[in-house]
């Protein structure tokens, strides 16, 4: 009885097991350029917050990735985000900027949304809070650490190519 018990709470561990990552405080990014990231260029659809998310990311020019996403419910745009991924002291940091359906935005004018790249894997990249996966030719998940009233929880993406 006892093995399972230890079978059953290991299979829960690790199937909610965190997907996104910090950097420790005296941790420094790795280095890494576009070309590491280039795999998440395309256009991508899917289901998230209860409605469809989109995102789409151009290739790498000009030392930056640049991409938009919308989040659309019930036919309506709830909100959206313009941003990029750009090389930046031999590293990465992925930039953003939120915007309500009427393009006011969320941050003041000069702030942005910034996380700093922790790891990279073959297909797969952490920044912190934030770990994008190509899982073969036509998906895509991103895993976000979003945190509402001192509460916080990964919410996983899963994405389709469109083009």
């Amino acid at each position: 009885m006892k093995i399972l018990q230890l079978i059953l709470i290991f299979t829960f561990v690790t199937g909610h097991a965190q997907v996104t990552l910090q950097l420790k405080a005296d941790q420094k990014s790795p280095k890494a350029t576009l070309k590491d990231v280039s795999w998440i260029e395309g256009h991508w659809k899917g289901e998230a917050f209860g409605g469809i998310a989109e995102e789409i990311w151009s290739p790498p020019m000009g030392d930056s990735m640049m991409f938009v996403f919308r989040l659309v419910n019930d036919g309506k745009v709830s909100f959206y985000e313009i941003g990029h991924i750009v090389e930046k002291d031999q590293t990465l940091l992925l930039q953003l900027k939120h915007f309500d359906q009427t393009l006011k935005g969320w941050e003041e004018k000069d702030e942005t949304v910034d996380f700093k790249l922790v790891k990279l894997e073959s297909g797969k990249v952490f920044f912190e809070g934030f770990t994008m996966e190509r899982a073969g030719d036509s998906s895509l998940k991103a895993t976000v650490l979003v945190t509402n009233q001192g509460e916080s929880e990964e919410v996983l993406f899963n994405y389709r190519r469109v083009d």
